[in-house]
């Protein structure tokens, strides 16, 4: 069985910590450096960080910041941003890294999948796929360099990224990003239905309730940023994340198999 997770997802451009919501209206919260810090203390199950910048301007991984982070990192470290070959990889790779998270490779470099899966290991690559929801409500697949929505199916590019060697997806939902009003259960459902890779789901925690009814859609682990970075209605920043006491009713109980 695998092990349910809570992920906090740390979006970062340039040096800075930022939140978004439904993927704009930034806001700056901080030190990536400081956070991780925090989450050290709080025994965190996984991190994952993501250069929201990197791929828009076609720049390379941040090396040295990676650096700094995984060095400090003090649980598994997910990586996505700007990785569009393979030796890309393998330097954040040997920084500590121990899996990196592919959006446009989907899209654009589909091979360096079956490549870097190859080469590193399934259990290492993770498939990020957005979603969001056209006029007459389908959900199709984001491409946020190009902003707007391609013809596969989430269903469908998790069932590729699957074949194509990816051991595991990252499921968000554009629409829910930053908002806390709970994730999109019913592609969820669907998604994790279609592949036997695990489906991390993200996008619209805001309590804890959310991410048991995100497992019981098929999700084998949660993801979330504002939940864990803001606290109150007025959302002031402040880092945080569920102690195991409040985690232990949700987590201990079988999760899908893979």
């Amino acid at each position: 069985m695998l092990r349910r997770r809570a992920i906090p997802v740390l979006l970062i451009s340039g040096l800075g910590l930022y939140k978004s919501q439904k993927f704009g209206d930034r806001r700056y919260v901080g030190d990536p450096l400081n956070a991780i810090h925090l989450f050290n203390e709080m025994e965190v199950d996984e991190l994952i960080v993501l250069d929201i910048d990197a791929s828009r301007q076609a720049c390379e991984p941040n090396y040295e910041l990676i650096e700094h982070m995984a060095s400090q990192c003090f649980m598994p470290l997910c990586y996505g941003g700007g990785i569009s070959q393979l030796e890309q990889a393998r330097k954040v790779f040997s920084l500590g890294v121990e899996k990196v998270s592919l959006n446009q490779a989907l899209h654009a470099h589909a091979g360096l999948i079956t490549s870097l899966a190859d080469t590193f290991g399934s259990q290492s690559i993770v498939a990020s796929i957005d979603v969001r929801h056209g006029l007459l409500g389908r959900a199709g697949v984001y491409d946020h360099l190009q902003r707007k929505n391609l013809k596969p199916s989430p269903k469908d590019l998790a069932v590729r990224a699957q074949a194509l060697g990816a051991g595991e997806i990252l499921l968000n939902s554009v629409e829910r990003d930053g908002t806390m009003h709970g994730f999109d259960l019913p592609m969820i459902e669907a998604v994790a239905a279609a592949v036997e890779i695990p489906v991390v789901a993200c996008g619209g925690a805001g309590k804890l309730a959310d991410f048991a009814q995100a497992l019981d859609a098929g999700a084998s682990a949660v993801a979330a940023g504002s939940m864990f970075v803001f606290k109150g209605k007025h959302r002031a920043v402040l880092i945080n994340y569920p102690s195991p006491e409040q985690l232990a009713p949700i987590f201990d109980t079988e999760g899908p198999s893979c």
